[in-house]
């Protein structure tokens, strides 16, 4: 019986050895095969992809372009847009004689025809002739004198006509002003046929690029945005012929001196420097010493002085009762729009809320609202849905605001020349303004300076009926000589 056993165990043994199944070696060898292929074609696909990477690059150091390939998109046909026949230059040099004599052409003229104008302003006068033969300038004006233009209209002229390749780069303090002069560029270039691309923070970048790669003549621009434009290298400033710096005391004020001395060596050399601002203060003198070649300085009016047409004064209070005298203060006025000016961020959305809650409707405009916040609350005041605008001083310079009756400044502005350009937003267009300044004891240092800086004295003035903590002082009282000791 063991025997038996025995006996057909090891047949058992012996027919499994024979029994035929897929050895588990020829498994691995079949996902080994698999993976051989697989590499293989990622090899040849990285092959290609590198094949491709060497052609672009090659092409596009042909078309003079060297960026990389990741930053290549598509190029769009530079198309000129619609221009309309200017008007004849006889009937044109015979209702607006005075901007004719200054040589503008027909083209300019008509631009200048549809705007409305009548008659240039002084540092129309004085710039536009000198940019037209080619010089540099430095150009001092009061605010709201027309500056825009005395740069705008002779660079139009002289540029002729469109190529899609920037040749012109405005810089501008701030968004709110670079939006204007982009707007002006394009209503004096539209019988020419010129494409403005304003250049800002605060808004997609990639839009801008692409109108970029559209072809544009003409660049607004901000500081900040400009800069990430140049280092991503969609940007190159080596075709500019003519730069201008806006409000540049402003730019330098906002601590842009180091951006704006970099996009100035980014521009070529042999260019046209065009300096326009309401003060020049040494620090932009000695810019200008090596941005600019020999230019030519055109001044007019005391740059540091109100208009004539600007009633100003100053109301002395306890800083902790400024938010009820300014309510009581709008409560007297009869106004069709107001601005309120504050030194900080902080005091502007204080103030909006504390205006609302006496159903004033207001706006509010200052440096942490998006770009689109500001351009509603800027329209929207513009239009008048919203009588007072709440802002910082990014709305006291170059701003196209019509009609604005009084200027509230809710602080005394740490900088005279900020004080001119605040009130300077009312009185416009020979129009009669008034403007006021709350003044607590503790900005005496400020309001001296102001007084020194516009030489005259403000009158102080106190609202009747207003329950004042403590009376205010309406002269300062003059020092009393000391007695010598006997």
């Amino acid at each position: 019986m063991k025997i038996l056993k025995k006996i057909l165990t090891l047949g058992g043994l012996l027919s499994l050895k024979n029994k035929k199944s897929p050895p588990r070696t020829k498994k691995k060898s079949h996902k080994l095969s698999e993976r051989k292929v697989f590499d293989n074609s990622r090899k040849s696909a990285r092959k290609v992809e590198s094949r491709i990477r060497r052609e672009r690059s090659v092409s596009s150091k042909k078309d003079g372009n060297a960026t990389s390939p990741s930053k290549r998109r598509k190029k769009f046909s530079y198309q000129v847009p619609p221009v309309p026949e200017p008007q004849n230059y006889d009937i044109l040099s015979a209702s607006i004689p005075d901007f004719a004599a200054l040589g503008l052409n027909s083209k300019l003229l008509s631009a200048v025809s549809d705007m409305g104008y009548t008659a240039p302003t002084p540092i129309q006068k004085e710039s536009i002739p000198v940019i037209l033969e080619g010089k540099d300038i430095i150009g001092t004006a009061q605010t709201g004198t027309g500056k825009t233009a005395a740069f705008a209209l002779p660079i139009v002229q002289r540029m002729e006509k469109g190529s899609g390749i920037p040749r012109v780069l405005v810089l501008s303090p701030t968004r709110e002003l670079a939006s204007q002069t982009s707007e002006a560029f394009g209503n004096f270039s539209k019988y020419v046929g010129l494409r403005t691309l304003l250049i800002q923070g605060g808004v997609s970048m990639e839009r801008q690029i692409l109108e970029l790669d559209k072809g544009v003549d003409i660049i607004v621009a901000t500081p900040g945005r400009l800069l990430d434009h140049i280092r991503n290298g969609t940007i190159n400033l080596k075709t500019i012929d003519f730069l201008v710096l806006d409000e540049v005391d402003r730019m330098f004020d906002m601590g842009f001196i180091e951006d704006v001395s970099n996009i100035i060596r980014y521009c070529k050399k042999d260019r046209q420097t065009l300096f326009f601002s309401a003060t020049m203060p040494d620090v932009v003198l000695k810019l200008s010493q090596w941005a600019l070649d020999n230019p030519v300085r055109t001044s007019t009016g005391i740059p540091h002085s109100p208009a004539d047409t600007i009633e100003h004064y100053v109301y002395p209070v306890e800083a902790i009762q400024k938010y009820d005298l300014l309510i009581e203060l709008i409560k007297t006025l009869d106004f069709e729009s107001m601005i309120v000016f504050t030194r900080t961020r902080i005091d502007a959305d204080r103030i909006s809320e504390w205006l609302e809650g006496h159903d004033y409707k207001i706006s509010t405009l200052h440096s942490d609202r998006t770009q689109r916040e500001r351009d509603s609350a800027l329209q929207r005041f513009k239009d008048g849905h919203t009588r007072i605008l709440v802002a910082t001083d990014i709305a006291s310079r170059g701003l196209d605001i019509s009609n604005v009756g009084c200027v509230i400044n809710y602080n005394v502005p740490e900088h005279s020349e900020d004080y001119v350009h605040r009130i300077g937003r009312t009185g416009r267009a020979n129009r009669d303004g008034l403007a006021i300044t709350l003044y607590s004891s503790d900005e005496t240092p400020f309001l001296k300076r102001i007084e020194s800086f516009i030489e005259m004295p403000i009158p102080r003035r106190k609202l009747e009926g207003f329950a004042y903590r403590y009376e205010p002082i309406l002269t300062e009282e003059s020092k009393k000589p000391r007695r010598r000791n006997r």
